[in-house]
């Protein structure tokens, strides 16, 4: 499947914030990508300019692409509870995210991998499919294979956040998904609710 494999810090510059995390070059050029990025005297953006952008950030920072990002949006704005809110729950739901969050990969890009490459077991079976949605209770562990992996132990020896909603046995290396985050548990700088007016139109 198409996924978006270019520089990630031209992208991060586009949206004038480092949305992949820690970025020595964005930091040094944080102005806008292209030859004329520092002088060029950009005019007020339109609304749907504003809207469009915010859905673009969101889907490059979870990595997901337009088809499916508009069926999340659909089964969000299907559900009960505030649309915007539960479209980022649901992004945050996803195997591949839960992997970066627990700490297993620096990157979602790299969870993915991890993912894909059948490195990581839901409830002791092995699950390929990084957009396979977690419920509540569910065991995410590395496979036995898997847990002398160096990418693996120096992601987790380097990692030091921690989430509420999360908990991780080093000795097991292995994670649960206590509860779906509330929004004020979820750190990304989106604006979902211009997300949702861009879907609504």
């Amino acid at each position: 499947m198409a996924r978006y494999t270019g520089p990630k810090t031209k992208i991060a510059r586009k949206f004038g914030e480092a949305i992949f995390g820690d970025d020595k070059s964005f930091d040094k050029r944080s102005y806008p990508p292209g030859q004329h990025g520092q002088n060029r005297r950009r005019g007020k953006k339109s609304e749907y300019a504003i809207q469009l952008m915010e859905k673009q950030k969101a889907k490059y920072i979870y990595g997901i692409l337009e088809r499916q990002f508009r069926n999340l949006f659909a089964k969000a704005n299907s559900s009960k509870g505030v649309t915007g809110e539960v479209l980022l729950q649901l992004c945050e739901s996803r195997l591949d995210n839960v992997v970066y969050r627990l700490g297993a990969s620096n990157s979602r890009r790299g969870a993915r991998q991890l993912v894909s490459h059948r490195h990581i077991t839901v409830n002791g079976e092995v699950v390929n499919i990084p957009s396979y949605t977690l419920k509540a209770g569910d065991v995410i562990g590395i496979r036995e294979k898997s847990k002398s992996l160096v990418v693996i132990n120096d992601a987790l020896a380097s990692n030091s956040s921690v989430y509420e909603w999360l908990t991780w046995n080093t000795e097991k290396k292995e994670g649960t998904f206590v509860s779906v985050p509330e929004r004020i548990q979820i750190p990304e700088n989106i604006k979902e609710q211009l997300i949702v007016e861009l879907y609504s139109k």
